[in-house]
């Protein structure tokens, strides 16, 4: 059954795309003419966006000007769908830390690092762990390395 919110749409059917190398190239902001094609789409069926970024990354990916990212489309879906929207209200979510515990994630991450300060690299910049609400983002050799 279709939701009312979405009945006007002639299709019943939900859209998703990824952000990266498909709404956006990674990293980068949307493009004017991508912003046309999903405003003309969303008149037909619903649209969503998945991404693995929080949403403040996926935010500066997809918003343009005044718009509100998550008044853009139907559904909105952050960190691989941990953070998830539907017609800009939060949906419940669950958290990687409130599920491992604080106690159990510590060791894992004093391992990790440990186990990377040992490992001979050309090259070591930046962030080499990143904590999401649903994954550990792990970097050898750190996310600001090129």
């Amino acid at each position: 059954m279709v939701s009312a919110a979405f009945s006007d749409r002639p299709f019943k059917k939900l859209c998703l795309f990824d952000v990266d190398d498909t709404l956006t190239l990674p990293r980068q902001t949307v493009s004017p003419e991508m912003v046309e094609i999903l405003r003309e789409l969303r008149k037909k069926l619903v649209i969503g966006f998945v991404g693995g970024s929080d949403l403040v990354k996926i935010t500066e990916q997809l918003q343009t000007g005044t718009s509100n990212v998550l008044e853009d489309f139907d559904y909105a879906f952050a960190e691989n769908g941990l953070i998830a929207f539907k017609l800009g209200k939060p949906l419940k979510s669950q958290s990687f830390i409130n599920f491992l515990g604080e106690e159990r994630y510590k060791p894992f991450v004093n391992f990790i690092l440990h186990y990377i300060a040992d490992l001979d690299l050309p090259i070591k910049r930046g962030t080499f762990v990143e904590f999401r609400r649903g994954m550990i983002n792990v970097s050898p050799m750190g996310r600001n390395a090129t």
